[in-house]
């Protein structure tokens, strides 16, 4: 069984996405989930979130959260958006470097998940498609 925790920073657009388009996959033995290094609890993922996965088909229902030490001890990997993200995270918990990875990084890209917050629906489609990308690539190597 793997674990797979995405990392944003309020967990209401890029890390929602990325979890509902894993998930989607139904992949025999792998979890899913997503949180924010400045999430509040309880809030849902973005309009246009929503609105870009259900126009691919794509369930999402999600209340944000914030990252926890005992989500990053769940994980099998942590994916995180950006590099300030992973560094966050690094230097609360430099245990888990082994297993935190840019999601770029992972798949093997430069750069960084372009963050939609605040943009039209146009701008989280093209992240979605960007997640959706990153995510076929990483499958494999889970």
């Amino acid at each position: 069984m793997k674990n797979i925790l995405f990392v944003c920073t309020g967990n209401t657009c890029r890390s929602p996405m990325a979890e509902a388009l894993l998930k989607a996959k139904e992949i025999d033995g792998i979890n899913v989930k997503s949180a924010g290094v400045f999430a509040s609890n309880g809030s849902e993922a973005s309009v246009h979130a929503q609105v870009a996965l259900h126009q691919k088909g794509i369930a999402c229902s999600h209340a944000s959260v914030a990252l926890t030490e005992e989500q990053l001890m769940w994980a099998t990997y942590i994916f995180t958006m950006t590099d300030q993200h992973k560094m966050l995270i690094l230097n609360q918990a430099p245990y888990v470097s082994d297993k935190l990875f840019t999601l770029k990084e992972f798949a093997d890209e430069q750069g960084e998940v372009s963050d939609p917050f605040g943009g039209s629906l146009q701008t989280y489609e093209q992240t979605l498609e960007e997640l959706e990308r990153m995510i076929n690539k990483i499958v494999d190597k889970l």
